[in-house]
Order: C-alpha cells, then sequence, then structure tokens
C-alpha cells in the first residue's frame, strides 16, 4: 500500500477550493471575450510565469529526449485541448453537466491507473469508495446534471466537456509515467506545449483578440495566475508523488466548492442535499484511502 505523505492530503484540499472557484470566474471572463481566446490567454499568461521560475531553477528536466513525445501529448491533452473545450462547451450545457462530468474523471482514472501505473490495482474498497464519493457529488448537483439548457448546440456542448474529461484522465497517466523530472519544469512545458498549440489556432480562426475592458483583463490574469500556473505545478507535484488515482480525488471536491462559492459570492441557496452530499463524499474518499489514512494518523498519534 502506498503512503501517501500530509503534504499531498494539504494540496489536494487546495486544488479543490481552487478549482471550485474558478468556474464562476470563467463565465465572468467570458462576456468579455471569446472561449478560444480565453483559453489561450490563460495557457500564455500561466507559461510566462512559470518559464520565470523555472529560470531562477537553472531551467532544469530531464536528460530522456525521447519523454519529449509523450511531454507534447500530455500537455496538449492537460491545458490546451481541454481548457478550449470546457470553455466552448459551457456556453452550451449546464453548469450541472460540467461538474457531473469533471467529476468523472475520478472514475476515469481508476481503471486506467489499474493497468498502466504499477502499485495503483483497483480493488473492491477502492471502487466502492469512488462510486460513494461519485453518488454524493450527483446527489450534490441533482437534476441539474441532466437538464437540458436548450440550446441549439447542447449535443455538441456535452460531447466536447466529456472529451475534456478523457483528455485529463489519459494525460494524468502519461504524466505519472515519464520519467524522473523536475516538478517546476513539467509543469512548465506542459504549458509551454499548450500554448505553442493553442495561440496559432486562437489567431488563424478569430484573428486578433478584440480589446478587453479592465475587469475581463483583471478575472485573466487571476485565471492564468492560481487555478492555471499555480494549480498546474501542485497537480504536477500530486501526480508524481501520491499517483493519479489520489490526484483524482480533487474532482469530488470541485462540485463542493462550487455551489459554496455560489452561495458566498452570488447568494445562491445551498442545496438541502449539501450534507447528505458531504457525508457521501468524505465517506467514499475515507475508504478509498482508508489504508493512506490509517497510517497518517497513526503517524501522527
Amino acid at each position: 500500500m502506498q503512503d501517501i505523505h500530509p503534504k499531498y492530503w494539504g494540496m489536494i484540499a487546495t486544488l479543490g477550493f481552487v478549482w471550485g472557484s474558478t468556474f464562476l470566474l470563467i463565465e465572468l471572463a467570458l462576456e468579455g471575450m471569446s472561449p478560444l481566446w480565453l483559453a489561450t490567454a490563460r495557457i500564455c499568461f500561466a507559461t510566462i510565469l512559470l518559464t520565470v521560475f523555472w529560470g531562477f531553477r537553472g531551467f532544469r528536466l530531464f536528460h530522456d529526449k525521447t519523454a519529449y513525445g509523450r511531454l507534447a501529448i500530455a500537455s496538449i491533452g492537460s491545458s490546451a485541448l481541454p481548457f478550449f473545450l470546457i470553455s466552448w462547451g459551457q456556453q452550451h450545457v449546464t453548469s450541472g453537466f460540467t461538474g457531473i462530468c469533471m467529476t468523472a474523471i475520478a472514475l476515469m482514472i481508476l481503471p486506467l491507473a489499474h493497468f498502466f501505473v504499477p502499485g495503483e490495482r483497483m480493488n473492491l474498497r477502492k471502487v466502492i469508495g469512488f462510486v460513494m464519493g461519485f453518488v454524493g457529488v450527483a446527489l450534490l448537483i441533482g437534476g441539474k446534471a441532466f437538464e437540458s439548457s436548450g440550446a441549439d448546440q447542447e449535443l455538441l456542448g456535452r460531447f466536447s466537456i466529456l472529451g475534456a474529461t478523457a483528455s485529463y484522465a489519459i494525460c494524468s497517466i502519461i504524466v505519472r509515467q515519464l520519467p524522473p523530472v523536475d516538478s517546476v519544469g513539467l509543469a512548465t512545458m506542459l504549458l509551454w506545449f499548450g500554448a505553442i498549440v493553442i495561440l496559432p489556432i486562437a489567431l488563424i480562426t478569430e484573428g486578433l483578440p478584440q480589446a478587453i475592458d479592465g475587469q475581463t483583463f483583471a478575472i485573466v490574469a487571476v485565471l492564468g495566475l492560481i487555478p492555471t500556473a499555480a494549480a498546474n505545478l501542485l497537480r504536477v507535484m500530486v501526480v508524481r508523488g501520491a499517483g493519479p488515482t489520489f490526484m483524482s480525488l480533487t474532482n469530488y471536491q470541485v462540485p463542493v466548492w462550487a455551489v459554496v462559492m455560489g452561495a458566498l459570492v452570488l447568494g445562491e441557496p445551498l442545496p438541502p442535499s449539501l450534507l447528505w452530499a458531504l457525508a457521501l463524499i468524505l465517506g467514499g474518499v475515507s475508504l478509498s484511502q482508508y489504508g493512506a489514512l490509517r497510517r497518517l494518523f497513526g503517524r501522527s498519534a
């Protein structure tokens, strides 16, 4: 059984909060710019920030040149592709559908890790725990997850969100399989490959972006700095250090924080199912990570 260091529990808690608060910012930013340019701006801004940080560390990465092909695939599939798919898809589907799909990443990663990541074997306890967490999120989101948005391109929008979900799951496995690497360098290169792909696409398909107002610029800067640059670095560290299955627990937190932030920022009412949903989610996490939690509390006792 893998021993999960306490710092990784703190990292996934932070990621859950950050990403759970991001959907609100995306919706606000889409009022001032297109989905493609929003995804492009996030990635490019975050790439510049992490490149500067990486430079202070001497631009270390890894020496195995054969890994760059897998690095390129993981980069495009964990930044440029899903950022665009989510930004475009959110225009045509309900936020509930997006939330339930993002949670499904955990269920996708579980069988993938079983076959492709040594030491992450799937067992009945893990499966029950992950399903419990998924049911908790489904209960929290409720019927909104399956309601129609009424948009003309809703079906394409749903495929777009599902595509982003699958892309995140597959690329988490690829990132874990890369050879020994500097985490800052890996996080930066993941964004660099994504920026190289998405920037020309944005210029060719939509031309130069129109001028945006100060509020939109500030939102894009925040999206680039926190949920893209900083969170991407944390994600790499968790996947490399604790594995993609453990990292996928973040996806159970995101809808909870999205609901809580909606209540705090927009004054939306908290759903009556919140406590039941939290009980299922926490119970599922505890069951799936029972061994790691037992050793964690046993060590700190």
